[in-house]
C-alpha cells in the first residue's frame, strides 16, 4: 500500500485519508463535450477500419443522442491537501475515475438518487490507492448553462423531427412506439419524455465527493460520505461547518494500527473501522456476499481458477460498483498470492485500447445500456475469460484445468454461504444494490420509522414490476444513463440506531464481516493444504541478495519437477500450469528474499499457518494425499473480528470548530458549499494528541511494524534491481491512466513488443533446457527430467503466447483465434495463386538411399498442406483448437519457425491485417522471435502425435531388400504388421510385385515394431530384406526397422517371419543443428561404438571378448532398471530395451554365442535354439539328482516350466525362425522373472559340453553366478510385453 506506514505519528502515511476531492461542472468553462469520449469513439471507428466519413459520423454520435444523455466534461473543482509527496495527486486519473462517463444532467422528472462507487489507482510499481465516490445531483443555478441546454434541445428536436418524418426507424422513436404499442402520437410523447424547457423544467447536474485512502476501508468511507451528503440535503444546517468534518478525517483520524479497531466521528454519528492483526488475513472490506450473489458459486470458482492461471479476465457490468466489488473480491481470495499484471477494475471509456494489451489483465468494462455481448469487439479471445456480471453468465477459455478437489471445495463454500442464508447458485435480485433500490421505492415507509413492518407484498409488487420489460424501458428512458443503473444507494435515516442492537456496529455489517472472513479462510486453507510442503522445494542458491538479484534470470528457484512428482495425480493438470505463473514466481521470490530482509506480510501470515498445520497433524511431510481437509479455523476468525468491534481500541479526536473566516460558505440546502481552502490545505501543527491515547510501547511496536511493512528497501540500486527482478517475465505492469497522447500509446505498445519478445526468449529457453535433460544438467541448467505433463504445460503456454502475439495490434478482429484467421487468409491467397502457378515448395528432408535405390519419396514441406491436415480433423471443433493443433504439428515437424516465416513473408497481407505498431510488423523483433522458435528444432517433440490419439493417419511403408545377394521381389505373398505405442494395424497383405504401400489407420503413436513375413510360395520364395521404412505422412516422422536377414525355408535360420525393432530417423536438418548445439541427438547414444553386436549372417564382425560381453549384459539390464525408475508417463519403449540393437536379447545372444561350436561339417549352421532344444530333450528324459529334497523340487519345477515354454514356442502357429524363437523365450523369461532360474539349468546340462568350448562363458561358474545376480535385479518390475512380440505363443 503506497506509503501507508511511516515514521512519525502525525505524518500523513499514518492518516486514514490522504485526499478529499470534489468533482463537477466548471461554471466558468460551461458545457464542454467530453473530448475523451469523442476521441475514444473516433479511435474505435479507426479500429474497425471504417472510412473517414463514417468515423466523423461516429464522433458525432455524441450529438445524435438527446442532450441530456450526452457526456460533458467534468473537472476536479477542489482537492485537499494540495499534494502529499509519497502519494502525488494525479488530477486526470482521479477525475476520470470519479466520473468515468463525465457529467450527466437530469431534470426534475428523472431519478436523481445519489450513487456510490469506488475505484483503485495502481501505480507502475504495483502499489495501490483507493478512492470512494458519492455522486449526487445539484440544481444548476447558472443561467448560461440552462440556456445552452435549451438551445441544444431545440437543435436536437428539429433534427429528430425531420428524421422521424423521413423514417420511423429512429431508435428513440421505435423505443417510444414500442412503449406505446404503435400509438400515433408517438412523436409528441417522445418529446415529452425527452426534453428540456427552461420555463417548465429544473436542470440538475452530477457532482461528486470523494475520499482517497491508502487502505480499502470501504464501509467507513461510505458512511462518512453518506453523512456528508445528508448534511448538504437536510433542512437544518449541520452542527459544525463541513470544513470541520473534512479537516478531521484528513488530518486528525489515524489509520487503526494492525489488529485494532478505531472509532471516529462523521457529521451525525460515530463510524467504526477495524484492521486485521499481523497474523490474520489482510484487510478486505468489499462484501464477498455480493460477489457470490452476483456470480453464483460455480461461476465464481471458474473465474477464480482463470485468475490463478493468469488468463485475461474481462468483467462486464453497467454498474461501476459491481465491477469493483467483483474484481476486489476475487483478488482478495488469491491469498497468499497476489495478482501481478495489469489491474484496472474500472476501465474509463477513453482507455479502451488497453483491451489490446497482449498480456494477462484483470479489467472491468462498463456496459452501455441495451448493448449485448455480441456487439462487443474484443481484440483477443483465445485466452479470455469474459464475465457478464449483470446477466450471471461467464465465457471461459478453451482447455483450462479444473481447480483441485473442485466439488468438495464448492461443497465446503456452500455450507458457509447457507449458514448466512445465501443461495450458492447466486441471486441477482437480492444483491445489495437491488435491496437498496427496493428501499428507495419504499422510502416513505422507512422514514415513517415502520421499517420493521413493511408488508412483503409491496416488495413482491416491486419485484414483479422490476421484471417487466416495458417498465424497464420506461425506467431506462427516465433515468438517462446515470453512472450506474443500480445503486449501492443511500437509504433509511442514518441517525436512527437499531434500539436492540448490542453492537455499536450494525448487525448486517457484522454478518458481512464474519462471512467475508470465513469465506476467505476456506480459500486460504485450500492453498495452505496444497502448498504445505512448498519450502522443501525452494532452491536457495545465492549466497547474498546482490548476487541473487543480478543472476535472478538464469537461476532456477523452485524444483518444479520434484514438487509435481510429490502431488496427487488429480491435482497435476492445475498445479503444473499454476507453478508457471508470475504470481507463483513472485511468491517464491519473496520467500528467497526473506532470508535477507523482513518477510512480505502475505508470506509471513501464510508461513505461520503452515507451521500451525504441522503442529496439529504431525504427518510425514512427504505424504501428499488428495483427501479433502476442511478449514477448521472459521469460528476463531469470526470471533476475533467480533471482539474488535465490541471493544473499541482507539477513538479519534472529535471534529471541532476551525479558525475560519465568518460569512463564507453559507449553508444552502441541496448545494455543496464552497469550502474554505486555507483551513483545509494543511493539518494542525502538533498532532500528537491522538497518538498519546495508546500506550507508548504499543505505539512503538505498531510504528515499527508499519515501518517494516511499508518502507521496504531504501537503497536506490537495490530498488532498481528489485523492480527488474519483479518485472521478470511480466510485461507492462500497469497503464498510466492520465496521459493519453499518441506518443504515450505508442510507447506503451513498444513496451508490449519488448515484453512479448522477452517472454518468447524465456519460454523457448525453458522448453529447450527441460527437454534436453541430462546434458543440460551437466551444463549447469538445473532440473533434469521433464514430465509429459510439464511438457504439455510448456507447449500450451507457447500456444497462448503465439495467440497473444498474433492478436497484438490487429486492425479488425475475425474469429476467436487471431493466428488461425491469419492462416486462413494466407491459405485463401495462396490457393488463388496455385490455380495460376504452382506455389513454391520448400524441399523436404532427403532420404538415405539404400543400395537398391528404392527409398521413400520426398515428403513435400508445405504450410498449406499442414493446415489441411488440421482442417480434416473432425475431432477439433473450434478455431482456437485448430490453431493449437497446427502449432503442435509444426513443432513436431520442426517447421514452426519456417512456417511462421513463410506466413509473415506475405507483407501485403500483414499490412492489411495489422497496425503499424503491432509486434508482427516490428521487423527486428520479429526476426529475433523466429530465431528463438528455430532453436526448438534442436529437440524432438511428439506433442501432436501424443495428444491427438484418435485421429486417422496415413502411413507409407517401403521394404528395402538387399539386391546384390537376393532377388528384389519375392514370388510369395508378403505381409506386414506395424505396431506403435497406441496400437497396431493388424496383418496387411503387400500387393504382389510391390515394395511400397500406403495405408491409413488410427494414430499408432510412436512406432515400435514391424512384423514382416511371407507364405513361402512360388519359385523365388527366399528373400533377403535389408530394412523396412515406415513414415507418418502427417508428421513426417520416419522409422527405420533394420532386418539384414533372410526370410525363407532352408536359408539362414529358416524363418518365414521376423519381428523388427524400429528407430526414429533424424532428418538432415537435425544433424546440422546437432552439430551446432553440442547436444547429441536423442537416438544416437554416445556409447554405440563401444558395443559390438553379433549377427549370425556374416562372420565379418570381430567377435567381442568376454569382458565386453559382460559389460553389454550389465548395460542392457541397467537400462531396463532406469526405465522403471522414470515416472510412468515418461518411459520410452520397453521393446527397444529388450529387443533393440543393444537390448537384453542381443546381450544374452552374445553370452550364448561365446565359445559356441556353430560351424559343422558341410557348413550347416547350428543355432542357439538347437542347443536349447537339446537341453529340453535331456530334461524331459532324465531324472536329476539333487543334494536335498528342497533343491531337487525347485530344480524340477524350473525344468518343467522351461520345457513348457520352449514347447509352447515351438508349437505356436507362426513361422518364426530359430533366432526369433530365442528372442521370444528371453522376452517371456524376463516377463515372468524366470531367466535367473533357467541359466543355471542350462549351464549344467550335459549337452553343453558337446556344443561349447572349454573357455565359453556359460561353462565358467563365476561368470554364470554373476550373470544370475545381474538378472535377478529385474525381479521387482512388472514387465508388460508388446503384443507383437509374443503373438500366438500360449504359455
Amino acid at each position: 500500500m503506497s506509503g501507508s506506514g511511516a515514521p512519525g505519528p502525525g505524518a500523513a502515511p499514518c492518516r486514514f485519508a490522504h485526499y478529499f476531492v470534489l468533482c463537477g461542472i466548471d461554471a466558468e468553462s460551461g458545457l464542454e463535450p467530453d473530448e475523451l469520449a469523442v476521441l475514444y469513439k473516433w479511435l474505435e471507428a479507426n479500429l474497425h477500419g471504417k472510412s473517414s466519413d463514417t468515423a466523423d459520423k461516429t464522433s458525432g454520435e455524441n450529438f445524435d443522442q438527446s442532450p441530456l444523455r450526452r457526456t460533458f466534461k467534468s473537472k476536479v473543482l477542489a482537492h485537499y491537501p494540495q499534494n502529499i509527496e509519497w502519494n502525488p495527486f494525479d488530477q486526470d486519473a482521479v477525475n476520470m475515475l470519479c466520473m468515468p462517463k463525465g457529467l450527466s444532467f437530469r431534470t426534475q422528472t428523472d431519478n436523481r438518487d445519489p450513487q456510490l462507487h469506488s475505484f483503485i489507482i495502481t501505480r507502475e510499481d504495483g502499489s495501490r490507492t483507493y478512492g470512494f465516490v458519492l455522486t449526487f445531483y445539484e440544481e444548476v443555478t447558472s443561467k448560461q448553462i440552462c440556456t445552452a441546454m435549451q438551445t441544444l434541445y431545440q437543435m436536437h428536436n428539429a433534427e429528430q423531427y425531420s428524421s422521424v418524418c423521413a423514417s420511423s426507424s429512429c431508435s428513440m422513436d421505435s423505443l417510444a412506439s414500442s412503449i406505446d404499442e404503435g400509438d400515433a402520437t408517438s412523436l409528441a410523447k417522445l418529446q415529452r419524455y425527452n426534453s428540456y424547457d427552461i420555463s417548465r423544467d429544473t436542470l440538475y447536474v452530477s457532482k461528486c465527493i470523494c475520499l482517497i485512502t491508502p487502505l480499502p476501508f470501504m464501509q467507513a468511507c461510505k458512511k462518512f460520505l453518506v453523512q456528508l451528503y445528508k448534511a448538504v440535503t437536510s433542512q437544518q444546517p449541520p452542527p459544525l461547518p463541513l470544513e470541520s468534518y473534512i479537516h478531521n478525517i484528513l488530518y486528525e483520524v489515524p489509520l487503526p494500527p494492525p489488529g485494532r479497531s478505531l472509532k471516529f466521528y462523521g457529521v451525525y454519528e460515530p463510524i467504526i473501522c477495524q484492521r486485521p492483526g499481523p497474523n490474520e488475513l489482510p484487510l478486505s472490506d468489499y462484501p464477498l456476499r455480493e460477489v457470490f450473489e452476483l456470480l453464483g458459486l460455480e461461476n465464481l470458482v471458474q473465474v477464480f481458477t482463470c485468475v490463478l492461471l493468469e488468463m485475461q479476465i474481462l468483467l462486464y457490468s453497467q454498474d461501476y460498483q459491481r465491477l469493483m466489488t467483483v474484481a476486489e473480491g476475487i483478488t482478495t481470495l488469491l491469498f497468499p498470492f497476489q495478482w501481478q499484471h495489469v489491474y484496472v477494475p474500472i476501465l474509463p471509456a477513453s482507455l479502451l485500447h488497453f483491451l489490446d494489451a497482449p498480456v494477462p489483465y484483470l479489467m472491468g468494462l462498463q456496459s452501455k445500456e441495451g448493448t449485448d455481448r455480441s456487439k462487443l469487439e474484443l481484440p483477443q479471445e483465445a485466452n479470455l475469460c469474459f464475465v457478464d456480471i449483470d446477466n450471471h453468465f461467464i465465457e471461459l477459455p478453451e482447455e483450462f484445468p479444473q481447480f483441485p478437489n473442485k466439488l468438495e471445495f464448492i461443497q465446503e463454500i456452500s455450507e458457509v454461504l447457507l449458514q448466512f442464508g445465501i443461495p450458492p447458485e447466486g441471486n441477482l435480485h437480492c444483491s445489495d444494490s437491488a435491496t437498496k433500490l427496493k428501499n428507495l421505492v419504499l422510502s416513505d415507509l422507512v422514514n415513517d420509522k415502520k421499517n420493521g413492518n413493511i408488508p412483503s407484498n409491496a416488495l413482491n409488487m416491486y419485484e414483479l414490476l422490476k421484471g417487466n420489460e416495458t417498465i424497464a424501458r420506461l425506467q431506462a428512458l427516465a433515468k438517462r444513463t446515470g453512472v450506474m443503473m443500480e445503486k449501492m444507494a443511500i437509504t433509511a435515516p442514518l441517525a436512527e440506531k437499531q434500539k436492540d442492537g448490542k453492537l455499536p456496529c450494525e448487525e448486517v455489517e457484522l454478518r458481512d464481516y464474519k462471512l467475508n472472513v470465513q469465506l476467505r479462510e476456506v480459500f486460504a486453507n485450500r492453498f495452505t493444504q496444497m502448498f504445505a510442503d512448498y519450502e522443501a522445494f525452494v532452491i536457495q542458491a545465492a549466497p547474498d541478495m546482490e548476487s541473487w538479484l543480478t543472476n535472478r534470470e538464469q537461476m532456477q528457484n523452485f524444483d518444479k519437477a520434484s514438487f509435481l512428482s510429490d502431488q496427487p495425480e488429480p491435482y497435476l493438470p492445475f498445479l503444473s500450469h499454476f507453478i508457471e505463473t508470475q504470481m507463483f514466481a513472485t511468491f517464491i521470490d519473496n520467500k528467497i528474499i526473506s532470508q535477507w530482509e523482513e518477510k512480505d506480510p502475505f508470506l509471513r501470515v501464510f508461513d505461520s499457518r503452515i507451521e500451525k498445520i504441522r503442529l496439529y497433524n504431525v504427518r510425514a511431510p512427504a505424504l501428499r494425499t488428495s483427501n479433502y481437509q476442511k478449514c477448521s479455523t472459521l469460528k476463531e476468525a469470526a470471533q476475533s473480528i467480533e471482539q474488535r468491534l465490541m471493544k473499541i481500541d482507539h477513538t479519534a479526536i472529535h471534529p471541532h470548530l476551525l479558525d475560519m473566516k465568518i460569512g463564507q460558505g453559507k449553508y444552502e440546502q441541496g448545494f455543496f458549499p464552497k469550502l474554505q481552502s486555507d483551513v483545509l490545505a494543511t493539518g494542525p501543527a502538533n498532532n500528537n494528541r491522538w497518538a498519546s491515547r495508546s500506550t507508548t510501547t504499543q505505539r512503538r511496536k505498531d510504528r515499527l511494524r508499519q515501518h517494516s511493512e511499508h518502507i521496504g528497501l531504501d537503497n536506490d540500486l537495490r530498488e532498481k534491481y528489485m523492480q527488474e527482478a519483479r518485472s521478470l517475465g511480466k510485461n507492462l505492469r500497469q497503464p498510466k491512466l492520465s496521459d493519453l497522447s499518441p506518443a504515450v500509446i505508442a510507447q506503451t505498445n513498444w513496451k508490449f513488443v519488448e515484453g512479448l519478445l522477452k517472454e518468447c526468449r524465456m519460454k523457448t529457453k525453458r522448453m529447450l533446457v527441460e527437454k534436453m535433460g541430462h546434458e543440460a544438467v551437466e551444463l549447469g541448467h538445473g532440473e533434469a527430467n521433464i514430465t509429459g505433463l510439464e511438457e504439455n504445460t510448456l507447449i500450451a503456454s507457447l500456444c497462448d503466447l503465439l495467440e497473444r502475439i498474433w492478436s497484438h495490434g490487429l486492425q479488425v478482429k475475425q474469429g476467436k483465434s487471431a493466428l488461425w484467421s491469419h492462416l486462413l487468409q494466407y491459405q485463401e491467397r495462396e490457393e488463388k495463386q496455385e490455380h495460376s502457378a504452382e506455389s513454391p515448395v520448400a524441399v523436404g528432408t532427403e532420404r538415405r538411399k539404400s543400395d537398391t535405390g528404392i527409398t521413400l519419396p520426398t515428403l513435400r514441406v508445405s504450410l498449406i498442406q499442414d493446415m489441411r491436415h488440421v482442417q480434416n480433423m473432425s475431432e477439433i471443433k473450434t478455431d482456437v483448437g485448430r490453431a493449437r493443433a497446427w502449432i503442435r504439428l509444426s513443432l513436431e515437424k520442426k517447421l514452426l519457425s519456417q512456417h511462421l516465416k513463410q506466413l509473415l513473408s506475405n507483407q501485403a497481407l500483414a499490412k492489411k491485417l495489422y497496425k503499424r505498431y503491432a509486434f508482427l510488423r516490428c521487423e527486428e523483433e520479429r526476426e529475433q522471435f523466429l530465431y528463438h522458435l528455430l532453436s526448438l528444432n534442436a529437440v524432438d517433440y511428439f506433442c501432436f502425435t501424443s495428444v491427438f490419439t484418435t485421429i486417422m493417419i496415413p502411413y507409407r511403408s517401403v521394404i528395402i531388400p538387399i539386391k546384390k545377394l537376393s532377388n528384389a521381389i519375392t514370388t510369395s505373398n508378403p505381409w506386414i504388421c506395424v505396431s506403435g505405442e497406441l496400437g497396431d494395424t493388424g496383418v496387411m497383405q503387400i500387393p504382389k510385385n510391390h515394395l511400397e504401400m500406403t495405408f491409413e489407420c488410427q494414430n499408432l503413436g510412436k512406432l515400435t515394431t514391424v512384423q514382416i513375413g511371407h507364405d513361402n510360395s512360388g519359385l523365388l520364395a527366399k528373400w533377403l530384406v535389408d530394412c523396412v521404412m515406415v513414415r507418418n505422412e502427417i508428421t513426417g516422422h520416419t522409422y527405420k526397422f533394420p532386418c539384414g536377414r533372410w526370410l525363407g525355408k532352408g536359408v539362414d535360420d529358416g524363418s518365414l517371419e521376423r519381428i523388427l525393432i524400429g528407430e526414429l530417423m533424424s532428418s538432415t536438418s537435425d544433424e546440422e543443428l546437432g552439430k551446432q548445439c553440442r547436444t547429441p541427438p536423442q537416438q544416437k547414444s554416445p556409447t554405440t561404438a563401444r558395443r559390438l553386436s553379433i549377427t549370425s549372417l556374416t562372420g565379418k564382425n570381430t567377435k567381442p571378448n568376454a569382458g565386453q560381453i559382460q559389460e553389454g549384459i550389465g548395460e542392457a539390464v541397467n537400462n531396463i532398471v532406469k526405465h522403471f525408475h522414470k515416472p510412468e508417463k515418461e518411459r520410452g519403449s520397453l521393446t527397444i530395451l529388450l529387443c533393440g540393437e543393444n537390448g537384453l536379447v542381443a546381450a544374452l545372444e552374445q553370452v550364448f554365442h561365446h565359445g559356441f561350436k556353430s560351424a559343422r561339417i558341410f557348413h550347416k549352421n547350428v543355432f542357439i535354439w538347437d542347443f536349447i532344444e537339446k537341453a529340453v530333450a535331456y530334461f524331459e528324459t532324465s531324472d536329476q539328482i539333487g543334494d536335498n529334497e528342497e533343491a531337487l523340487l525347485l530344480q524340477r519345477s524350473s525344468c518343467k516350466t522351461f520345457c513348457h515354454y520352449v514347447n509352447a514356442i515351438n508349437t505356436a502357429p507362426r513361422n518364426i525362425g530359430k533366432d526369433g524363437k530365442f528372442q521370444i523365450l528371453v522376452c517371456l523369461g524376463t516377463r515372468d522373472h524366470l531367466l535367473s532360474q533357467w541359466i543355471p539349468l542350462l549351464a549344467e546340462c550335459p549337452p553343453i559340453t558337446r556344443m561349447y568350448e572349454e573357455n565359453a562363458l556359460l561353462r565358467d561358474r563365476m561368470t554364470v553366478n554373476s550373470l544370475i545376480r545381474v538378472l535377478q535385479t529385474l525381479q521387482d518390475f512388472n514387465i508388460i510385453l508388446e503384443g507383437s512380440l509374443i503373438k500366438g505363443v500360449d504359455v
